[in-house]
């Protein structure tokens, strides 16, 4: 039975309607969301087998200790999400490497400096569910591959 193109966001089997998709989104306001991703089906020998993934207690944990660094951080209620540019330039310092990685990325995928400060923020945030001060350039890569719309297709 075939999906509907719009059933699932895009039908990523087709390249056409996935473009014809995408082409309705436009690219500000693209940069204005923090993290794509594309969710797969999830394989039915996947969810019959006996390994599990993070519980949600134990998921529930970890953001909660994030937010307290956050909190401590910031000395008030303010997230990451909300970091102006001067806390950007405090809190999210990228080494050689990273900065690297992240020219890189910004060539490739053709980001925006919108969508630069969104991806250090969300590598920060990374970090901080790890536990640690500086952000790694695995961090960064991870933060990278949630900008999925804004590759080229």
């Amino acid at each position: 039975m075939a999906t509907h193109p719009t059933a699932r966001g895009f039908a990523s089997e087709n390249p056409r309607a996935r473009d014809r998709y995408l082409d309705k989104l436009s690219g500000p306001l693209l940069d204005r969301i923090d993290i794509h991703v594309e969710v797969p089906a999830v394989p039915y020998p996947e969810l019959t087998g006996k390994n599990r993934g993070t519980d949600s207690k134990t998921m529930r944990q970890r953001v909660l200790a994030a937010r307290q660094i956050q909190q401590k951080r910031f000395g008030d209620a303010t997230l990451n999400a909300h970091m102006g540019s001067k806390a950007l330039k405090s809190f999210c310092e990228l080494s050689e490497g990273c900065l690297m990685l992240m020219k890189q990325a910004m060539n490739e995928l053709g980001l925006s400096a919108r969508a630069y400060d969104k991806v250090r923020r969300v590598a920060r945030t990374i970090a901080d569910l790890e536990g640690v001060e500086q952000i790694a350039e695995h961090h960064l890569a991870e933060a990278i591959q949630y900008r999925l719309l804004d590759r080229k297709f």
